[in-house]
Order: C-alpha cells, then structure tokens, then sequence
C-alpha cells in the first residue's frame, strides 16, 4: 500500500484534500491501495521563507510517507505564477528530501477555484446557487471564497465545512476540463498511481 503525505496551507483542506484525493483516486486508479492520512497543515509564508521550517515538515512527511509513498505539497499560488512558482519549490523539496517521491501543485489562484471550475455540478449544494455567465474563466477571479460565497444563500462560504463538502460533491471531470491546475494535480497522481 502506498501512503500520500500532504502538506496544504489551510485548515479547510486538512479535511478535503484527502475527500478530494480518494475521489481522484476512485477515477484515475480505482485499483490502486492507497493510503491517505490527514495532511499536515504550515502556514505559506514561513513554509516558503524559512528554510529551516521548510526542510523540516518535508522531513515529516517523508517519514509518514515512507520508502513507497509520495509527498504532494498543494498550496494556493495566490498571485503568483504557479508554472514559475511551482518547480521552484519543487527543486527545493527534492533537495530536503531526495529518497521521496514529491510533487508540488499550486492551485491557481487558490484551492476553490476548482470549486468554480466545477460549479455547475455544485448548483444548489449547500445553498449554493450557480448561473453560468458568458466566458467564464474559473481560474481568474482573486477571491474564489467571496465569489462562493456571494452565491450562496446566507451569503456565506465557510472553508472549514464547505470545502470538504464540495470536494465531495464536485465533477472531478468538469474540474479537469476547465481548470489547468486541476489538470496538473490529475497528472501528478497519473505519475504516481496509474
């Protein structure tokens, strides 16, 4: 069995990355023995900035991953450019950690972009309540969280208990249709689990 060692930003994806990674795998390899234990949780800015943080949580996780298992860092890419951003962490976790399989992914502006990439699998969700406007770009819009939220009756998106709950719900194949930062998590599994 091979063990999936997470390391996300957010509290909301500590509970829905691993709901979001059964579902790729159920879709990408449904025969595959896969073990996805809670992701461990930093905060971006000293993840990236410290160093001595930044090698010691990827030695965390490539001791809970073990010799088979695969480490995969997911954070938001915020502003920045996540194909400039992306392999530039990469080849500094694979300098902390060159025994162990990683990949970093950046969602591409943040983790709920792909919630509007697939939004209309998620209409009338939670409350959630999407009509599809000309030219949509679901990648483009800053502040994914206050987009959801202003679609939302209660005109609330609550990260911690709507994020696992969308990851539930949402069309992976919708997602990855029109979203490249879906597509590139997709690929990544695909390195390792097809």
């Amino acid at each position: 069995m091979k063990v999936v060692v997470s390391i996300v930003e957010g509290d909301g994806e500590v509970a829905a990355l691993p709901v979001l990674l059964r579902r790729l795998s159920a879709w990408l390899s449904p025969d595959a023995h896969i073990s996805i234990p809670q992701p461990i949780r930093v905060r971006r800015d000293r993840f990236l900035k410290r160093d001595e943080e930044f090698r010691r949580f990827l030695l965390l996780a490539a001791a809970k991953s073990g010799d088979n298992g695969w480490i995969l860092v997911l954070l938001d890419a915020d502003d920045d450019c996540p194909a400039e951003l992306g392999p530039e962490i990469l080849e500094r976790a694979r300098g902390s950690v060159p025994h162990s399989s990683v990949s970093v992914v950046l969602a591409n502006r943040e983790y709920e972009a792909w919630f509007l990439a697939a939004a209309e699998s998620l209409n009338g969700h939670r409350g959630f309540a999407f009509e599809s406007p000309p030219n949509f770009e679901p990648e483009r819009p800053r502040d994914a969280k206050g987009w959801l939220g202003e679609r939302m009756a209660g005109g609330k998106y609550r990260e911690t208990t709507d994020q696992p709950a969308f990851s539930a719900r949402m069309d992976v194949e919708q997602a990855f249709r029109l979203s490249r930062s879906f597509r590139k998590l997709c690929s990544e599994w695909s390195k390792y689990f097809a």
